[in-house]
C-alpha cells in the first residue's frame, strides 16, 4: 500500500487574530502552494528521501528532519515498529511565514494515520499535530496546523471538545500574498514582541478580532476590512522585514484593501476584491519585494479543502 498527502500553505494570525486566527492558501492559477508526503512500506526502519523545490535547504541527515521525526513519534504513540518509506516533496521555504513546518507536520500526520487506518479521529490528529509543531516553535499553537488541516478560515477555541471551528469567509476577496526570499526565525520575530502590553492594546485587539468574526458572519465585508488591523505584533515586526512598511504604502495606493504580515514573516498578505487590482499588486511585488529567483508571489483564494489525499 502507498498513499500520497497533500497539506496547503498557511497564514497564522491573519492580522487580527494573533495566534487565534488562520486561513489556508490556494492559489488562483492552480500552482502547488504547500508540501506532499507519500509513505509505503518498507521491511524496516524509517527511511525518508526528499524532493521538490525547497529540499536543499532542509538538514540532510534524514533524523534531523520534521517528517522523519513525525513517523518515530507516531508509530512511538502507537507501539509499533513497522517498517515505512516516506518522500517529503518539499513546495514550501523555512522560514516564510506560510506555515512550512506545519505543512510537513500534517501532511506527514495525516499520511501516517491514513496508512494506519485512521487510529485518531480528526479532533485527536489535530491535537496531535499542534503538539509536535510545539516541540519544534517551543510552544503550542495551532493557527497554522489547524487551517493547513481542515482549510478555510479557522478560530482557534482551544475547548476541550473541539480545537477550533471554520468562521464564514468572504468568497470574493483575492490574497495577495509574496514572499520576498529570506527567511526568519519565528522564535526570533516572537522575541521582539513586548512580555506585556497596556490595557488599551488588549481591549482593542479583542474588539478588531470579535469584530472580524462578526463581520464575518454576517457577510460585512467593509466592516471586515476596517477591523482587520493587528495590534499586537505589526508595530514591533514590521521595521524587521525589509521594504515589508514601503510595500504596505504602495500597496495601498494601488487600491489594495489592507495589508498584513503572514504569520511571523517576511511574506505579507494584501486582500482585494478585484482581481486587476489584485494582478496590478502582484506585478509590483514581484518588481519591488520579491528578489527574483529566490522568492515568489501568488494570487490566492482561501483552500477549503485542507489537507487531503492525492492519490
Amino acid at each position: 500500500m502507498s498513499l500520497t498527502v497533500y497539506a496547503p500553505a498557511s497564514m497564522g494570525n491573519v492580522g487580527v487574530g494573533f495566534d487565534l486566527l488562520g486561513g489556508a492558501l490556494a492559489p488562483i492559477d492552480g500552482s502547488l502552494l504547500g508540501d506532499r508526503v507519500s509513505i509505503s512500506s518498507a521491511e524496516t526502519g524509517i527511511h525518508l528521501s526528499l524532493a521538490g523545490h525547497w529540499a536543499d535547504k532542509l538538514p540532510q541527515d534524514p533524523k534531523e528532519n520534521i517528517v522523519f521525526q513525525c513517523a518515530e513519534f507516531f508509530l512511538d504513540k502507537l507501539n509499533r515498529t513497522d517498517g515505512v518509506k516516506l518522500v517529503l516533496e518539499k513546495n514550501l521555504p523555512v522560514g516564510s511565514g506560510l506555515g512550512s513546518s506545519a505543512s510537513s507536520v500534517v501532511a506527514a500526520l495525516y499520511a501516517l494515520n491514513e496508512y494506519f487506518d485512521r487510529p485518531y479521529e480528526e479532533q485527536a490528529l489535530l491535537r496531535l499535530m499542534g503538539d509536535f509543531e510545539g516541540k519544534i516553535s517551543g510552544s503550542v499553537h495551532y493557527d497554522n496546523v489547524a487551517p493547513c488541516y481542515l482549510g478555510g478560515m479557522q478560530l482557534m477555541l482551544d475547548a476541550p471538545e473541539k480545537v477550533c471551528d471554520a468562521i464564514p469567509t468572504f468568497d470574493d476577496w483575492y490574497w495577495v500574498v509574496a514572499y520576498p526570499g529570506i527567511s526568519l526565525s519565528t522564535a526570533k520575530m516572537r522575541d521582539l514582541l513586548p512580555a506585556q502590553y497596556d490595557k488599551s492594546v488588549a481591549i482593542d485587539f479583542g474588539r478588531y478580532l470579535s469584530a472580524f468574526v462578526h463581520a464575518s458572519y454576517r457577510q460585512d465585508p467593509k466592516l471586515a476590512i476596517s477591523v482587520l488591523k493587528d495590534v499586537l505584533a505589526e508595530p514591533y515586526r514590521a521595521s524587521a522585514i525589509p521594504g515589508y512598511e514601503e510595500s504596505r504604502s504602495a500597496l495601498s495606493e494601488i487600491g489594495m484593501l489592507t495589508t498584513g504580515i503572514s504569520g511571523s514573516g517576511p511574506t505579507l498578505f494584501s486582500i482585494t476584491d478585484n482581481l486587476q487590482t489584485a494582478q496590478k499588486a502582484q506585478a509590483w511585488l514581484d518588481q519591488n519585494y520579491v528578489e527574483t529567483g529566490k522568492g515568489f508571489s501568488h494570487i490566492c483564494k482561501l483552500d477549503t479543502q485542507g489537507t487531503r489525499r492525492e492519490d
